[in-house]
């Protein structure tokens, strides 16, 4: 088998077959294959695309071209929850705990930050002393005890997706349905659960910018999950408004244990609350209404907030941060960004929010880049809210004073101002599973 001739084949539109797909997935990842020639394949999915078969075989040898993990150890149904990012996404903080309080294993891997989005792992590395470098064993062995361990992808999860998304990302080929769902279901099945909740955002803070391209791409990972045998189900939720208040590692950890102890904010506790009725539902909790009560009881009756000290405790960081926020450290600069005029917020682009708390600190410029993780923006006003001139919109926190000017420049261009309230859009748009599409 030739490289030339897979090339070829997929630039003419033809259907790779599983032979071919693995040939080039082995090779890439052997050496044997040069960028050159992968970057060439790529571009000719980019273009020409894969169907439904192709993009579960491309999966499965992504998924198997390094460690798997196996969870059998672990007693119950492992549920595992996957967000496609955006900006203020704590979900993961609040859902784990609430749905190992309800007796659903929860064994995630979680990643860093990618540009304008945060990172799981970032986020509770904020708390001090807290792991995430876990071993297989370290990690198997915190669920088994607490039913609940959230740590950092190991080095050689699904090294071919590592190895591609490098390319893919110099190489103008990241934005295509197969790819990203490929890249993302290969490492959810290495990881090892039994059933997946897929939470895929949808707007200006998302990678996919409009509600159709989410659906599609939900409905690729959906089928991707069912063909190998992993129950898997998706959520569309809104992401043209920044998820919660807070925005920054340590800000976003306060928000989250605010939601656990009932006292964040409404459309955080309403996409969370749903995903983890989802994520207990395929766990086998019962119908969608039980796992709705049960999710609420977790809160109300403190179990939820228990559970995540369990695991702060587990992974050695402290937990006294649930109850003494001050543990977490302060910026030394806070700078209010107020607004210019009498009005309505009639739209944020999200992204752009996200890019102002890379520059204050809280995220990665470049892959060397530290994060600060005091670092970031405190809304007060969301789109559809209506703001007096001079009203306080947000609080931006940073430990280089030298970079608010920038980050304000930054931040101007993310609100968009109107005389009338604007129309608000569901937090939760649909729901895709194996039986289709069901729009709210």
């Amino acid at each position: 088998m030739r490289m030339y001739d897979v090339i070829e084949k997929k630039r003419d539109g033809e259907e790779l077959s599983y032979e071919e797909i693995k040939f080039f997935i082995s090779g890439y990842c052997s050496g044997s294959i040069p960028d050159y020639q992968a970057s060439a394949l790529l571009m000719a999915i980019f273009l020409k695309g894969m169907n439904q078969r192709e993009t579960a075989d491309l999966t499965e040898i992504m998924a198997n071209s390094g460690d798997t993990i196996d969870l059998g150890a672990i007693s119950g149904i492992k549920v595992d929850k996957h967000s496609t990012g955006g900006v203020g996404d704590k979900t993961t903080l609040i859902i784990a705990p609430i749905v190992a309080a309800c007796g659903v294993p929860v064994a995630k891997m979680s990643g860093r930050g990618l540009g304008h989005t945060g990172g799981t792992i970032d986020k509770l590395e904020a708390i001090p002393g807290f792991k995430t470098g876990l071993s297989t064993e370290e990690f198997i062995r915190s669920v088994q005890k607490i039913g609940l361990a959230v740590a950092g992808q190991t080095g050689n999860l699904a090294p071919a997706d590592k190895k591609l998304y490098a390319l893919r990302d110099v190489t103008a080929t990241v934005n295509n349905i197969s790819l990203i769902a490929s890249s993302i279901m290969s490492k959810k099945i290495a990881s090892g659960a039994d059933r997946i909740v897929l939470d895929v955002k949808t707007g200006s803070g998302a990678f996919m910018k409009t509600l159709e391209d989410s659906i599609k791409l939900a409905q690729a990972m959906v089928d991707i999950g069912e063909r190998v045998g992993r129950k898997t189900v998706a959520v569309i939720t809104e992401m043209d408004i920044p998820l919660g208040n807070a925005i920054g590692n340590s800000l976003e950890v306060i928000e989250a244990i605010d939601t656990l102890k009932g006292q964040g904010p409404e459309d955080l506790e309403t996409v969370s609350f749903e995903l983890a009725a989802k994520m207990l539902e395929l766990g086998g909790k019962g119908d969608h209404e039980n796992c709705r009560r049960l999710v609420s009881e977790a809160v109300k009756s403190g179990a939820a907030l228990e559970k995540l000290k369990a695991m702060i405790d587990a992974q050695e960081g402290n937990h006294q941060v649930v109850s003494d926020y001050s543990l977490f450290g302060s910026a030394n600069t806070q700078f209010d960004f107020v607004s210019p005029i009498e009005g309505y917020i009639e739209s944020i682009k999200t992204d752009t929010l996200g890019i102002a708390s890379v520059v204050l600190g809280a995220g990665r410029e470049t892959k060397e880049s530290s994060i600060d993780y005091s670092a970031g923006i405190m809304l007060y006003k969301k789109t559809g809210m209506s703001v007096k001139k001079g009203d306080v919109i947000a609080t931006l926190y940073t430990n280089q004073p030298g970079k608010v000017p920038e980050a304000i420049e930054v931040m101007q261009q993310a609100f968009r101002f109107s005389a009338k309230a604007p129309e608000i859009k569901p937090l939760i748009l649909a729901l895709v599973d194996s039986h289709g599409v069901h729009r709210y």
